[in-house]
């Protein structure tokens, strides 16, 4: 009964097929068995959900203890590769339904990987219940989740009180959840879910500090909309 009402309400579409271009599939032929995690699922090849049984060690696919970021919806890569690249020191996993925008995330990555980045091709709002240990997560990032701005389908907006707690449970004390949108009303919902949690704390309005200028970012100026930059603290 719950696996098919979410079903029924999910926050993402898959857009368009499945299918990489030559360059993005040479890059996942290159790549993928180092970086996209091999999870165990529950309805078989193509879902997007992950066994809620199975249960993700960043220290052990990494290798060490380091800060970690969760990005949800990492897209063609651009905040991804760039943070990676920036902070070599920290580690990255990425949540994307898309698999050729993991494919295009991995071209972006030239001739050599990024090692401190992983994904996991699944929907991060039933993934993210179980998949990582609780306060695991140092930052997690939502640019530009899908705005859903038909009223009909505001129930399909990543952003709710229940994803909230799924969050809150991820990110350790003082850690930052961190989340842009180009849509002045998914922000004033984002604010509304947020701003009335107890386990969150508004801190910034300001760009993050590691979030790139997107080509897609700029198609949203240039239509006259206003991005939203919010950061949120994990209340201790």
């Amino acid at each position: 009964m719950t696996a098919h009402r979410l079903a029924r309400t999910r926050s993402f579409t898959r857009r368009g097929d499945r299918m990489l271009k030559r360059s993005h599939q040479e890059a996942w032929d290159r790549y993928a068995g180092d970086l996209v995690l091999d999870v165990p699922r529950p309805h078989g090849e193509g879902s997007t959900a992950v066994d809620p049984a199975y249960r993700i060690d960043p220290a052990q696919i990494f290798g060490r203890s380091a800060p970690l970021v969760i990005e949800i919806g990492s897209g063609s890569g651009d905040a991804l590769v760039h943070a990676a690249t920036e902070r070599p020191e920290w580690d990255f996993i990425a949540l994307e339904v898309w698999r050729p925008g993991i494919g295009h995330t991995l071209a972006k990555m030239g001739r050599e990987p990024l090692t401190n980045v992983r994904f996991v091709e699944a929907d991060a709002a039933i993934a993210l219940r179980t998949l990582l240990p609780p306060g695991s997560a140092h930052e997690v990032w939502t640019f530009f989740p899908d705005p859903w701005p038909k009223t009909r389908h505001h129930k399909r907006r990543l952003v709710s009180p229940d994803f909230a707690d799924t969050v809150a449970a991820l990110v350790q004390p003082d850690g930052r959840w961190r989340l842009a949108t180009d849509w002045d009303h998914y922000a004033g919902a984002m604010r509304q879910v947020l701003d009335g949690h107890t386990a969150w704390e508004l801190v910034s309005t300001g760009r993050a500090p590691l979030r790139p200028m997107t080509r897609f970012e700029r198609r949203g100026t240039e239509a006259g909309r206003q991005i939203t930059d919010l950061a949120y603290r994990r209340h201790p």
